[in-house]
């Protein structure tokens, strides 16, 4: 009796379970094939991007520019799609990238008052929430208030005998570490070098003491470690906003670095703090007010100082390697270049900051080296309002991601005469009429509008200064084991740049 009564009961709870079982199995089976299925048909076909050209694959899913991206070869991809399918590229189910020229202001500018921009793009653009880079336009017009005094004409003139001291430093120690100029020198690092240690006497009021050790500081190799973890960062992101708490507990290197970079930024703060304010350099212009009152907040000031830092330095110094890279592969070039220096300036002592200005087909070569190799590869995505925006002539949907980068619209094919070719002569004002075809509008170097690049003048007058100096002391050539040091780089964020040797043979000069 107990036998038949216990049965029933074992068979209906052998049945539920069953049962369940078989529901979550279906539940599971039908979201695969949603997402493998379902939704990238409607991804290539229903979607309201579905109009414009691009690779079905990349239509369908995002996993293709997650692989290009995280593979560091996004950017020559990028070119490889606009050069096949034209200046609108979709690039991702929710995606579209521009290389045409008018898309830098109506994807970046400012609208008219009362029109909703084109914001930030809110998954990733929250982590820099804090900063000026990732501030609402409001806010952003404040925070930028409030820097400009740091970054004025006047301001950097009277910080000129600042950087003038660690580029006098970095030119002493060529002839030492070269041994006599006998032996190559890798010129990345000691531009990295140079340029850090000038930002951080600028921005915490002591320099990283890279010239004087002749090694990175702990916190620049750890800038330079982060970089791929930030990269997967973002990528996943577009998948899962909170991805970041379960990427820090199964990549332990990420955290390890987040919280040594963070330590090491508020140690450099509180050093700086305790100089006072008798110091004109960046923290003292983010701790002051503006007449309206508007002053940064101490979590703004952190983040804002890791921002000057980052952005402040290695894209300097990039800039300054590939432009020395390509000096180095069209000897011509660099012959006429060193001439405009060497007639220009009788001594060294007379290349300074006003000085440099005149030295015109040497900013042409600093322009030509960053269409060719964009300081900062990263890309800048931003995303429609959610009523949509006007982007050149067409209605965007609302929340899409709009996509201008500089790799693609400083090679693509329709925006350029020879575009591939490392050609100065088109910045001048006496260019072949050839070049009047160029559509020099794609070039932005320092972003675009009212977010461009506050430090833009203080990059290009270091630039302008430590390449005049190599050029008017030195003649280059790249160590065989450096002859093809650029081709095929791969960017995270930042390019990866590998160590580039550089034999420096002291100019002759007239007895």
């Amino acid at each position: 009796m107990g036998l038949m009564q216990q049965t029933p009961a074992a068979s209906f709870g052998l049945g539920t379970s069953t049962l369940l079982f078989s529901l979550v199995g279906f539940g599971i089976v039908s979201y695969v094939v949603y997402l493998a299925v379902v939704r990238p048909i409607y991804n290539v076909f229903f979607h309201p991007l579905s109009k414009y050209p691009g690779p079905k694959s990349w239509a369908a899913s995002r996993i293709p520019y997650v692989l290009s991206s995280t593979g560091g070869h996004l950017q020559y991809k990028l070119l490889e799609l606009h050069c096949k399918y034209g200046d609108v590229v979709r690039i991702a189910p929710n995606e579209l990238s521009y290389v045409r020229p008018d898309a830098w202001k109506q994807v970046m500018g400012h609208r008219k008052h009362g029109e909703s921009e084109n914001g930030k793009e809110r998954v990733n653009y929250t982590s820099f929430a804090d900063s000026i880079i990732g501030a609402d336009r409001h806010e952003h017009a404040q925070g930028r208030r409030v820097l400009s005094h740091a970054f004025s004409a006047k301001r950097m003139l009277e910080q000129e005998p600042l950087i003038k001291k660690y580029i006098d430093l970095f030119f002493e120690r060529l002839p030492v570490i070269s041994e006599g100029c006998s032996k190559p020198v890798d010129i990345v690092r000691w531009y990295n070098y140079t340029t850090f240690d000038i930002i951080g006497d600028l921005t915490f009021g002591e320099s990283f003491h890279c010239l004087e050790s002749k090694t990175m500081h702990p916190w620049v190799r750890l800038i330079f470690a982060s970089v791929r973890d930030g990269n997967l960062l973002s990528n996943m992101r577009a998948y899962y906003s909170n991805i970041d708490s379960f990427m820090y507990r199964f990549f332990p290197s990420a955290v390890k670095h987040k919280m040594q970079h963070e330590e090491m930024l508020r140690q450099k703060l509180k050093q700086r703090e305790a100089m006072g304010s008798s110091r004109p350099d960046f923290y003292d212009s983010m701790t002051r007010r503006d007449k309206n009152g508007f002053g940064f907040t101490p979590i703004q000031i952190e983040r804002n100082s890791d921002l000057l830092v980052g952005a402040g330095s290695e894209t300097t110094a990039t800039v300054l390697s590939f432009s020395t890279y390509l000096l180095c592969k069209h000897p011509e070039i660099q012959a006429k270049a060193a001439k405009e220096v060497r007639e220009l300036f009788k001594s060294e002592d007379e290349i300074t900051m006003t000085q440099v200005q005149q030295s015109h087909y040497l900013l042409a070569v600093l322009n030509e080296a960053m269409r060719l190799w964009p300081a900062a590869p990263a890309e800048l995505p931003r995303q429609t309002p959610p009523e949509g925006s006007m982007v050149c002539g067409e209605f965007i949907p609302g929340d899409t991601i709009l996509l201008v980068a500089q790799y693609p619209s400083n090679h693509y094919p329709g925006n350029w005469v020879k575009p591939e070719e490392f050609i100065p002569e088109r910045w001048l004002k006496d260019a072949d009429p050839i070049y009047d075809a160029d559509k020099k509008e794609a070039f932005n170097p320092f972003n675009h509008g009212g977010r461009d690049c506050i430090g833009k003048n203080l990059a290009y007058s270091e630039m302008r200064m430590i390449l005049a100096r190599m050029l008017y002391n030195y003649d280059m050539e790249l160590d065989e084991q450096s002859k093809n040091w650029a081709e095929g780089m791969l960017a995270y964020t930042l390019w990866d740049k590998p160590p580039m040797f550089v034999h420096l043979k002291p100019r002759k000069t007239e007895a």
